[in-house]
This record gives C-alpha cells, structure tokens and sequence, in this order.
C-alpha cells in the first residue's frame, strides 16, 4: 500500500534537530520519502513543516515564505554559536542598557537589511559547511546576505546582575537568522548578545495553534491533504479538463496574469495538478501532482 502524501505541521522540541524529526516521521509514516522546510536549530522550538511522500516536492516553495519567531535575547554575553548553546566568549556589563537604546538599536536592524550570517550555520564554504570548519577551529568569512525583517518588536525587558534580557517578537523572510539579530544588537549597543530562547510560531499560513508534537503524532498520524496544504499557501488557478491534461504531460498554457510566484492549479475534480509560475508569456509547471486527473472520466 502507498502511503498517503500531506503535509504535518510538528511542534519540534527542544534538544532535536530538524533531521531528528524527519527520521521519526519516516518511522510514523512507513516511508522514507519525507523531509522539511526551513530547519530550526536545536535550542529551538515550534513549527516545522514536515512533508511525506509527494508533499515533499511543495517544501521547496514553501520554504520561501515569511516567517515569525518570539525569542529571547541575552544583552551582555557573547557565545561562539550566537546562541545559548555555545561558549561564552566575551561578558561585558549590560546595566546601564535602557530600553530606549534597545528599541533604537532594534529600529536599525528592522527592514531590508544586510545580514552576515553566523559562523556556525549549514551556509557552505568552498564546498564545506561552516559549522563544519567552526569545529575544526577556522573562522569561516562569510557573505553578507539581504533579509527583510518586517516587524522586530520588544515585548519584555528583565534586568538580572550584569545582564539584560530582552523578549522579541520577529516577522522575516526565510533566510534570516535570529541569532544573527541576536548578536548584531549586542554589538550595536557595545555590550554584545546572544540568543537563549527561541519559538517558530508561524511559517506562511502554518501557524503553532496547528502544529502536533511527536507524541500526538505517534498516535494519530493524520496529513493534511495536498490540495488543502496547497490551497492554504499559494493563491489559487482552477484549471479546464483540457489545460489539466497539457500540464499533466508537460505541456504549457496561457497566461493568467499570476506573475512569477507560484500558483496551485486545481483541476475540475479538486486535485491539485501542479505548481505553476509565468514566464515568457506563458504558464509552466514547477511541480507536476498529478498527471491527468480526468484520466478514466
């Protein structure tokens, strides 16, 4: 028996990495056709976008979504990793920090920005991952890259010794990194920081309130179906018999004034035929689901 394809929106716990998640999937699921849409790190928790089977060949698109994290960022400490799973580098008192130089410093790195990610990261280097060359003691330059942070907002402000905490909340495109924010605004207020907590509660449409832990999923493994994940997080093209056959078989159509971003074709019956996007005049699939579904009617 096949299995079913769908998307799972897991809760990921603390401590796992996003690998460890698609392996117990796969385990849950009966398939080794399974993987995920924007890795969390460790430390992190919250939604991971999980896809089994042909759900698999949406992820890619769906990684280009907007993202939304809360957090908490430590004021005072450096660590080797930007986050609270490294080793302190660098403490420098932090208590003559206000809230005032915290929200201008945050109003800086809010917008298009250019963002050097952390050296720690999957990000390769002359073919090697930079983590990969971290642990081996070099210090690996990377590339300032341009993210947008679309909301970067302080929702708390606690004062502890030498150190201040500042709970965030942070709407980006994929690619940005929080630790990254984290560590960039320590250094613009001289104090330096890291990141000792992080959430994903939203990718796209995908919010926390829908995400499963692993233990729920263990006992009940229900996907949601490709066209209902499809429908949520791409606008919509209902396709004629005769276009969902052509774009079953590679062919192409006419355009619909969708422009380049990608857009579900449903056919006449309700499935999902492909992803499709508009070039040149004319629209093509990025990802064929199903080949003909009219075949047999």
């Amino acid at each position: 028996m096949t299995p079913a394809s769908g998307l799972l929106i897991v809760d990921k716990p603390q401590t796992w990495t996003s690998h460890d998640v698609v392996a117990r999937i796969r385990k849950l699921a009966g398939t080794k056709r399974v993987g995920h849409a924007g890795t969390l790190d460790p430390m992190a928790t919250g939604v991971l976008v999980v896809g089994v089977e042909k759900a698999t060949r949406l992820l890619g698109h769906l990684a280009l979504t907007e993202k939304e994290y809360t957090g908490t960022v430590r004021l005072g400490q450096t660590t080797d990793t930007d986050d609270a799973d490294g080793a302190v580098l660098t403490v420098v008192p932090a208590k003559s920090v206000t809230e005032d130089d915290v929200a201008r410093a945050i109003d800086a790195l809010t917008g298009e920005i250019e963002q050097v990610p952390p050296g720690v990261s999957a990000i390769k280097v002359a073919g090697q991952r930079a983590y990969r060359l971290a642990r081996a003691g070099e210090t690996p330059e990377l590339a300032a890259r341009r993210v947008t942070v679309r909301e970067f907002a302080i929702l708390a402000v606690r004062r502890s010794a030498d150190v201040v905490d500042v709970d965030i909340r942070v709407v980006c495109s994929s690619g940005t990194y929080i630790r990254a924010l984290a560590r960039d605004l320590g250094a613009a207020l001289g104090v330096g920081g890291h990141l000792t907590a992080l959430r994903r509660v939203r990718v796209g449409p995908y919010l926390a309130g829908q995400a499963r832990t692993l233990e729920q999923l263990a006992g009940r493994l229900e996907l949601i179906p490709l066209a209902d994940a499809a429908a949520a997080a791409f606008p919509r093209r209902d396709l004629t018999p005769e276009e969902a056959r052509l774009i079953g078989h590679g062919g192409r159509l006419a355009p619909a004034g969708t422009g380049a971003d990608p857009v579900a074709a449903f056919g006449p019956d309700g499935s999902l035929v492909a992803l499709l996007t508009e070039e040149d005049g004319r629209a093509r699939s990025l990802a064929v689901f199903a080949p003909d579904p009219q075949a047999g009617n």
